[in-house]
């Protein structure tokens, strides 16, 4: 397992970091005509307009991308030809105080000027075309497009940042299998778990921890945790919860199970089958391929494996082409990752109209960070609509009733694409994918 990055490497790869977005972005303005870019890092939001409660503040990945400091009020000024200003607002409220910054380095490479109240907002006008981006400012939208671009692919800064996310994110996932395989823990206990073994507060994790139990993991973002324990013969647990690191998210996902019997040995033959079939499309990324291919090529693959497992006696032709695969695997089988866990900058085009929650559909380019995360699930509303068509004629119903109470298997790791495949940043903390517990 590799070593935790030090925060001095992280902050000298920062400074490299900041020099590159200053070049990227200064070759972006001149193409398009600006003189200036403005950031806002953004504004305290209301949960509703009936109390005064506000969201923890989610900071514009723009300027993240800039500077890993999720304060409100703030702003960048990006002049090319000077030193890119950051305008820093303090904080007078005696109600809440910001959490101090992971690093203060960008305090060396930026021109950091402090300002008060929302100061920053007006404290950005100079001379020229200025362009302003942030939370509630649409900005230029083919100007926004760029910046998207250059998040795509991460920088050395970027990447040791991705990876110690993933580090961060083991001491969790260790917790809730050692946990799930000791005792009878709810799904709320296992999500509190993780928090505490991760050192992260709810409102820091990249998303909100998917901790399923048994037939929960067939909703795919379940987030409603039980709140009993359960005692069960054969059992599963599907994990899909991560950490972050100066901003930057890891996506991670592994399913476990326990227990004897028959549906315990089916379900045992599924996990090692999308476990297997995970490990295979990693090492298929290529530069070059269309990430959509690999996803078709997904779908031929969890044909394959519901075969395999006695779940469908339609031809693997038969299960792609008649929308069975669909009902046991529908979402798409990863997207870009960086400072939003659902990054922008790899669906450049829409997808196919049967791959309609494909968020990846770019070429597979070297720098690029994605997940590959295929599933297999028994959704009762999707298999039911099956069920009814001409093509459920090749489905096991018996067999898939034997395992829906187990819910489904998804296995995400999170890839860094190189010149001669790819680098699993996974992997290098998490070496298995699923199994027993």
């Amino acid at each position: 397992m590799l070593q935790r990055v030090e925060p001095a490497d992280l902050d000298a790869l920062y400074l490299d970091h900041v020099a590159d977005l200053e070049r990227r972005v200064a070759r972006v303005l001149e193409q398009q005509g600006w003189d200036a870019l403005v950031i806002e890092s953004g504004t305290p939001a209301k949960r509703s307009q009936f109390d005064d409660q506000y969201w923890a503040l989610r900071p514009c990945p723009h300027f993240q991308h800039w500077v890993p400091l999720a304060e409100a009020e703030c702003a960048l000024v990006v002049r090319p030809g000077q030193r890119t200003k950051l305008l820093r607002a303090g904080s007078t409220s005696f109600w809440e105080k910001p959490a101090p910054p992971d690093s203060t380095a960008f305090e060396r490479a930026l021109d950091v000027v402090r300002v008060a109240g929302d100061t920053a907002r007006r404290a950005h006008q100079g001379p020229g075309r200025v362009a302003i981006v942030g939370e509630g400012r649409e900005g230029p939208s083919s100007l926004v497009k760029a910046l998207d671009a250059l998040r795509t692919t991460k920088t050395p800064y970027e990447v040791a940042c991705l990876a110690e996310a993933n580090r961060r994110a083991r001491a969790g996932h260790d917790a809730l299998r050692e946990a799930f395989r000791g005792g009878d823990a709810s799904e709320l206990d296992l999500h509190l778990l993780f928090l505490k073994a991760t050192r992260q507060d709810d409102g820091e994790t990249p998303y909100k921890n998917i901790v399923a139990l048994g037939e929960s993991a067939a909703t795919l973002h379940h987030v409603a945790y039980g709140r009993q324990a359960r005692g069960r013969a054969a059992e599963s647990l599907l994990v899909d919860a991560a950490a972050t690191c100066r901003g930057y998210s890891s996506d991670v996902t592994r399913t476990w199970f326990k227990g004897a019997g028959a549906a315990a040995s089916a379900f045992a033959q599924l996990v090692a089958g999308v476990e297997a079939m995970q490990q295979r499309l990693c090492r298929a990324v290529r530069v070059g391929l269309p990430y959509e291919d690999l996803h078709d090529e997904s779908h031929r693959q969890v044909a394959a494996i519901l075969r395999e497992t006695g779940l469908v006696t339609a031809s693997v032709e038969e299960a792609v082409s008649g929308g069975i695969t669909r009902a046991f695997y529908p979402h798409g089988l990863g997207h870009s990752l960086g400072l939003q866990t659902h990054d922008v900058g790899c669906g450049l085009r829409a997808p196919r109209g049967d791959n309609p929650f494909l968020r990846n559909t770019s070429e597979v380019a070297v720098g690029q960070v994605f997940t590959v995360e295929p599933g297999v699930y028994f959704i009762e509303a999707l298999l039911a609509e099956l069920r009814a068509k001409p093509a459920g004629a090749g489905v096991s119903w018996r067999a898939v009733e034997a395992l829906a109470p187990l819910g489904g298997v998804r296995i995400e790791d999170d890839l860094l694409v190189l010149p001669d495949g790819a680098r699993n940043l996974t992997r290098e903390h998490l070496p298995e994918g699923g199994g027993a517990a």
